[in-house]
């Protein structure tokens, strides 16, 4: 614990709730992957009488709040819920400028990542996305194709039942898979997430009760951990209190406890 506080000096203050969930964490049973849909930046905009891209502008903060909390937990994958293919549907002014963030946010955050050994990564449909952007983050992803601290993993352009689906194309395709050889290891690699670990911790924000189409397959055993907040207000001090919540949690997986049999 002594090296984790250390990790977080100057980071977090003293004395605060932060240190103290800090202090409630099992460094030996954190998760592997969180996931996270980041819900709420319009709305946290609209109750401010501000454009709703004021609310995108300030959830870019809360992104980097997240990555560096994640990094110095020694979390290795962070995957967030950027840009849906329902998304598309929003005005076209704010997908504009949702993806012209985007951008800004790759070419002033590229030196941040390679100094601290993050790995970027994205999931989803690449075609559709605006040639600009798409070559930035290419850009990014091979500049940090070799780290492995903490991969962050972006959706965009992404839908849960179309990776399913790309995943059924490329199986028929390929024609490699004999219907019997297929489960559900084998069909895992098909999916856009073939060489990550299924999610551990799943968390949104705004309160909305739903998974809108996010990791369908690989969230089949994640827990999920909500909280009324809008995102461009989710911190440390959340994300510190979803994984004390996460700990206090039995998985099972399915099976009955050993206690119980």
């Amino acid at each position: 614990m002594t090296i984790m506080i250390e990790r977080f000096k100057d980071f977090i203050q003293p004395g605060s709730e932060e240190e103290a969930l800090l202090k409630q964490l099992d460094l030996s049973r954190l998760p592997l992957h969180i996931a996270i849909i980041m819900d709420g930046n319009g709305r946290w905009a609209e109750r401010r009488n501000l454009p709703r891209i004021e609310g995108h502008k300030a959830g870019s903060k809360a992104v980097k709040e997240a990555v560096e909390t994640c990094a110095r937990l020694g979390i290795k994958y962070l995957t967030l819920y950027a840009f849906s293919r329902e998304n598309w549907r929003r005005p076209a002014s704010e997908v504009t400028m949702l993806w012209e963030l985007l951008y800004d946010y790759l070419r002033k955050e590229d030196k941040e990542l390679i100094k601290n050994k993050i790995r970027l990564r994205v999931i989803g449909q690449r075609e559709g996305i605006p040639e600009k952007v798409r070559l930035e983050l290419e850009r990014v992803e091979a500049l940090t194709r070799e780290f492995d601290s903490l991969q962050v993993v972006l959706a965009l352009n992404y839908g849960g039942r179309t990776e399913i689906v790309d995943a059924v194309k490329r199986i028929l395709r390929e024609n490699r898979l004999k219907p019997e050889e297929i489960d559900e290891t084998s069909f895992s690699q098909y999916l856009y997430t073939a060489d990550m670990p299924d999610p551990d911790l799943l968390i949104r924000t705004s309160g909305e009760l739903r998974i809108s189409n996010f990791l369908l397959w690989q969230i089949a055993y994640a827990e999920i951990w909500i909280t009324p907040d809008f995102w461009p207000d989710f911190n440390r001090r959340h994300l510190l209190q979803a994984l004390v919540d996460y700990q206090k949690r039995e998985r099972r997986f399915g099976a009955i406890p050993e206690s119980s049999s």
